[in-house]
Order: structure tokens, then C-alpha cells, then sequence
């Protein structure tokens, strides 16, 4: 476990020496750096592991940003903890050696808000993200071009915690500005379901081959 470059974090070299690949793992609430790194090395398998651990505590549970209430935000404290973690992912593929155009992420609930957040305030920190139930949470108002990034939304049809209308809101941002999103609902609720990390590893295999 690492606490430079301003987050607790883990770092695991590529499984596949030759690999150029980086996928950034950004855990839920309540998670941590630890979470997600199998489930990421499933997805993008021989890549090397950055894995941070969310800054902001809501009664204890490790989060990448705060929230009002279930479902509130605070625009300016989102996009503020957003930039302060594209800061970190640029300067920790510079840190372990690390292409900065082949960096992709991996991102559940919270993590996969805050990965869709730095897609849409800082392109280029991301090139392709596998978002695991998020919703739309910030909406910058310049208007960012992602093209030549894409996205895998994994979202679940009965989700007690993210309404069907804000994953939708998402996926026509992203797309809006340039971002090729393939949707895909699940029959579950919030928690992944079987098939799920294979589906998302299968995706992630045309992504890498693209860049």
C-alpha cells in the first residue's frame, strides 16, 4: 500500500510484462484500494493496477466524493475531487512508467461516477471505462469532446439506488459529446450479477484492441 502522490493506493505491475495497458480501479462506498483489483485483472488481463482509495468518509465508508443525500450532489465538490483525482492517475502513470494513452478504468457505483466525472472534465485522462451502476452525477458546462473514448454502462434493471432516467441522462452525455457508450441492463438490482465481469471483460478486449 502506497500513500504518495496524495491517495492511498495500490499499484500491481502488468501480468503481461510487454503490456503498455493501466487500468485505474476506483471502488464503491465503503470500499477500498483492495476491492475491485480481481475483478479489474479479469477485465483487462495482463494490465497494470492503480488503485486509489476515496478520500472523503461518510460515517467511516471511504468515498471519491460526498453526497447531499441519497442521490444529491454538490456540483463544485464533485468536479473539485474529480480534477484532484486526474491529477493523481496522470501522475502515477508517470510515477510506475505507465503509457498515459493507454490508461483505462474500472469503476462500481461510486468509482464508476467519479470515472464518467474525469471522463467529462479532463479528456484524455481516460481512454475507455467500464462503469459499473453509475448515474449521472455532474454536468460540466463547457463542452468537453470525447471522441475516440468509449464506455460500457452496466446498469441494473431493478436498482433500489439509481434511477433508470439518470443512467439514461449518462449515456446521452457521454454519447453527446463524443463518447461511443454501449448500455447494457442487467436483471438485478444494485449488486453485479453472473455474467456480468465476463461481459465487461469481452467489451474491455475490443477496447484494447482499438487503441
Amino acid at each position: 500500500m502506497n500513500g504518495e502522490l496524495g491517495f492511498v493506493h495500490r499499484f500491481r505491475p502488468p501480468g503481461n510484462p510487454g503490456s503498455a495497458d493501466t487500468i485505474v480501479v476506483l471502488h464503491g462506498t465503503g470500499g477500498n484500494e483492495d476491492d475491485l483489483i480481481g475483478i479489474a485483472q479479469t477485465v483487462a488481463p495482463g494490465a497494470a493496477v492503480i488503485s486509489p482509495r476515496g478520500k472523503v468518509l461518510e460515517n467511516g465508508a471511504p468515498r471519491f466524493f460526498r453526497r447531499l443525500a441519497e442521490g444529491v450532489f454538490d456540483p463544485a465538490e464533485v468536479r473539485s475531487r474529480g480534477e484532484e483525482l486526474a491529477k493523481f492517475i496522470r501522475e502515477a502513470a508517470e510515477r510506475y512508467g505507465r503509457d498515459p494513452k493507454r490508461v483505462f478504468a474500472l469503476g462500481y457505483s461510486n468509482g464508476a461516477n467519479i470515472a464518467s466525472t474525469l471522463m467529462l472534465i479532463d479528456p484524455g485522462v481516460i481512454r475507455a471505462a467500464v462503469l459499473l451502476r453509475p448515474m449521472l452525477v455532474f454536468q460540466p458546462e463547457e463542452e468537453t469532446d470525447l471522441t475516440g473514448t468509449s464506455a460500457l454502462i452496466s446498469a441494473g434493471r431493478v436498482d433500489p439506488l439509481v434511477p433508470t432516467a439518470s443512467v439514461e441522462a449518462l449515456a446521452q452525455l457521454l454519447e453527446a459529446r463524443g463518447t461511443e457508450v454501449t448500455l447494457k441492463w442487467q436483471l438485478g438490482g444494485h449488486n453485479l450479477v453472473p455474467n456480468e465481469v465476463k461481459d465487461a471483460a469481452d467489451w474491455f478486449s475490443l477496447q484494447r484492441a482499438l487503441v
